[in-house]
């Protein structure tokens, strides 16, 4: 072996899909989602869902986009919530994601920094010479101890 991976037929690696690959025009869009193709397109000028574009400016919609398209009709149709308001639901659902995700990675680097103090602190500990400083049990008494200053001598 050379140590380069095996090629795929017709020479390209192979294509992974995700859910935010944008593959899908906007009649196939259009069918998926149960909306007119141009509800689409008003919902991408009003920037409610806004697909990717190819280089001649084609949409393309990725399955994160499908639902969201289906979303917003169920809000729409369902809720009776006007666009403007779906559009700020919108906003701030990802917004809520967005610092969920802050959220998340500062709780990451505060569990990180908690594990480093702690392995500084166990490394103090164990340089302490506990020989230098010996331990007595003190003796709890009731007893009264009354100091008297010594008569000075003339």
């Amino acid at each position: 072996m050379d140590g380069r991976r095996p090629r795929q037929r017709g020479g390209f690696p192979p294509y992974e899909l995700t859910e935010d690959t944008p593959v899908y025009v906007i009649s196939v869009a259009a069918q998926l989602s149960g909306l007119h193709p141009q509800t689409l397109r008003q919902y991408d000028r009003l920037g409610l869902v806004s697909p990717d574009r190819t280089a001649g400016r084609g949409r393309r919609y990725s399955a994160r986009d499908i639902e969201l398209l289906r979303q917003v009709q169920q809000l729409s149709q369902d809720e009776g919530i006007n666009l403007a308001g779906i559009k700020r639901i919108i906003e701030l659902e990802n917004q809520v994601a967005a610092l969920q995700q802050r959220v998340a990675e500062l709780q990451a680097a505060l569990d990180g920094a908690a594990a480093a103090m702690q392995q500084r602190e166990a490394a103090v500990h164990a340089s302490y010479r506990r020989d230098l400083v010996p331990y007595q049990e003190v003796q709890q008494t009731s007893a009264l101890v009354v100091w008297r200053p010594k008569k000075a001598k003339d």
